[in-house]
């Protein structure tokens, strides 16, 4: 099977300092495909440069077979890669249904004016809509995006994700930040998802992870120390010795 995502010796440095160092892993469509590792292991840099908000310095990313190393983080959406953010990235003072009928509009190619032409489209309302029920926020539409709890915003991100129709989901710490009962709810919603989406994702959370991923990368100093199903990771010596230890156990 042709994988969805290819990356192959992707580099970035920052000054001397290497943060990926010959990343190669493929990700197959409709895998959930998680990348862990300690703080500071470059993971959030590889979803920069993934995402195309960070210029790679050398390497190759391919989408469904295409080369789209060079290309632009609206460039990449438009072929069906989104991604969320550790940090949640919202327009606070929009309704939950502008945020998410504004990425509609955005993908249809349609001009920015905003409330006005997407408070009036029955299309992009409607699309927008299907995207939040899929989240379970369908409840909240009306609500300003910035009144939602941190749980419901990172759903939020999620339906805008979604709303871009992007086949390929790169998610930074979805669940950094959320209590036990929201944790539990994105968790949920993770899984349904893998059902229609290609998801790589970042997180600590370790239950998490290994609940849901089909396969894992581990990064330790910019580079994959292991690659592969998730029992064969945490069963791996190196994995243990650099990252997971006891938690392992």
């Amino acid at each position: 099977m042709t994988p969805l995502l290819s990356v192959r010796h992707l580099r970035k440095s920052y000054g001397a300092l290497a943060v990926t160092d010959d990343v190669s892993l493929d990700v197959a469509p409709g895998e959930l495909h998680a990348i862990i590792g300690p703080n500071g292991a470059g993971k959030t840099t590889l979803i920069h440069q993934l995402s195309g908000a960070a210029r790679s310095d050398g390497g190759e990313i391919r989408l469904a077979g295409e080369n789209i190393t060079r290309l632009g983080m609206v460039a990449r959406v438009r072929r069906g890669l989104a991604r969320s953010f550790q940090i949640t990235s919202l327009l606070d003072g929009f309704s939950v249904l502008d945020n998410v009928a504004l990425a509609v509009q955005a993908r249809s190619g349609s001009s920015f004016r905003f409330l006005r032409p997407v408070a009036g489209d029955r299309r992009l309302n409607g699309e927008a809509m299907a995207a939040l029920d899929r989240v379970g926020l369908a409840d909240r539409a009306g609500r300003r995006a910035g009144s939602l709890s941190h749980g419901e915003k990172r759903q939020l991100e999620l339906a805008v994700a979604l709303a871009t129709g992007a086949r390929l989901l790169l998610l930074d710490e979805p669940l950094a930040g959320t209590g036990p009962e929201e944790s539990a709810r994105l968790v949920g919603l993770l899984r349904d998802l893998k059902a229609t989406h290609t998801l790589v994702l970042i997180e600590h959370d370790m239950a998490a992870v290994f609940a849901l991923a089909d396969r894992m990368s581990v990064l330790v100093y910019g580079r994959v120390i292991a690659s592969g199903p998730p029992d064969a990771v945490r069963a791996d010596p190196a994995v243990r010795a650099a990252y997971l230890g006891e938690e392992a156990a």
